[in-house]
């Protein structure tokens, strides 16, 4: 008699882990990455439904039950500040009918009554009234559906996971550099969105490396010397890190950019330097606006902050940027960008919102420019990705990262 046979059968690959297997190291993604839907699904499954994401700066909403509702892919997200000082993040969607309950894009309400039916809920979510239905009905049981939220240092982060990713690494890194620049102080100067016919990853790619500085961006190359490879700027980050210290002011850096598979959230914070003679991000190099946090000079230098994936931020000692990259559908997205200065600042008075802005506006245009060019080129079924340049060294490291998120179940 035949012994049964022991062995065990793996299960097969889908098309998509195929295809991720199938990719060649050090080299792109190919072209199914930027177009396929079933891959944009599994990207909203494993990656935005799994990590942290930056909204917003918590002065948004500065007056007890002021909102404001965010997008992001097929969800609306209520950000609500309650009578107490409370931030919240809640679903716009009814739980009786699934009706948007929240019909404005800001204002200030203590309850969102759906149009469809008039149930009724409190800006923290909690269900306060549903009409005529039975003695038997639990309110309690029947609340928007209410997101994780943490505010560190004036940022608002989300995550739409039920069990969400460990934060502590994120926020003691933040505190180390969004810290040291007084962002908990800090308000919103100016908001704009760009909306972009390309694949999210294309746009994130395109921010996270300066290969493509020198060609696609005179002005920004002109003050900043990350459009330089390491070595040629090794010099000038000393001299940066010098003034720094010399101000009494040690800020943070530190490379956590690591998967999920250890229930940590990702992040990266390093600093690099502005040329001689540049103060900030401007388009002369001179100062834009009051300094902010523990800057009493400018010490020529930039901090920025790579976080969970699609959050974005850039740190200057006279004001701050946050980028965040928003999926609209698998050949859309949103880049949002956001302008930070002094809270005790007055536009007009203490700071030009034109000359503010007018950096990363222009730079920002010439990259949805580019994305949008490459969005078109990779739509051809005879593009093959060629090998990542060393000073792409950013966007390899984040490919190889989301290739291991969307390959975990």
């Amino acid at each position: 008699m035949l012994a049964p046979d022991t062995k065990t059968t793996e299960k097969p690959m889908d098309r998509i882990d195929q295809l991720v297997a199938a990719h060649r190291p050090g080299h792109g993604l190919t072209r199914p990455f930027y177009m396929d839907p079933d891959i944009y699904e599994r990207d909203l499954e494993r990656v935005f439904r799994r990590h942290w994401h930056c909204v917003a700066h918590e002065s948004v909403i500065p007056k007890p039950n002021d909102f404001e509702v965010f997008r992001m892919a097929s969800e609306q997200v209520i950000l609500t500040r309650h009578a107490d000082g409370t931030i919240h993040a809640i679903l716009n969607v009814c739980r009786h009918r699934g009706a948007e309950v929240c019909t404005k894009d800001k204002g200030n309400a203590r309850v969102f009554v759906c149009p469809y039916h008039a149930w009724t809920y409190g800006n923290d979510g909690a269900l306060k009234a549903a009409r005529l239905m039975p003695k038997d009905f639990k309110r309690e049981d029947h609340g928007l559906k209410t997101l994780h939220v943490r505010v560190v240092e004036g940022l608002v982060f989300i995550s739409f996971a039920d069990n969400p990713l460990d934060f502590t690494e994120v926020e003691n890194l933040l505190h180390a550099t969004c810290g040291q620049y007084g962002w908990a102080q800090a308000k919103v100067a100016h908001r704009q969105s760009y909306p972009v016919d390309a694949n999210w990853k294309l746009a994130v790619e395109n921010y996270v490396e300066c290969y493509h500085c020198g060609p696609a961006h005179p002005e920004y190359s002109q003050t900043h010397a990350l459009e330089q490879p390491l070595h040629m700027i090794e010099a000038l980050n000393a001299a940066m890190e010098e003034r720094t210290c010399a101000l009494g002011i040690q800020i943070g850096s530190g490379d956590h950019w690591q998967t999920s598979a250890n229930g940590k959230e990702t992040i990266h914070a390093f600093r690099y330097a502005l040329y001689d003679g540049v103060k900030t991000g401007s388009q002369d190099g001179s100062a834009l606006a009051p300094l902010m946090g523990r800057f009493t000079e400018f010490d020529g230098g930039v901090t920025s902050v790579h976080l969970g994936g699609t959050s974005f931020l850039v740190c200057y000692p006279d004001h701050g940027m946050i980028y965040r990259f928003i999926p609209k559908g698998p050949e859309a997205c949103e880049m949002e960008l956001i302008w930070l200065v002094n809270g005790e600042a007055q536009e007009g008075v203490d700071y030009d919102l034109e000359k503010l802005k007018w950096l990363w506006t222009v730079t920002t245009d010439e990259d949805k420019s580019i994305i949008e060019h490459t969005s078109r080129g990779v739509r051809s079924h005879y593009f093959v990705p060629g090998p990542i340049a060393p000073m792409e060294q950013n966007e390899l490291r984040y490919i190889n990262w989301y290739l291991d998120e969307i390959s975990r179940a």
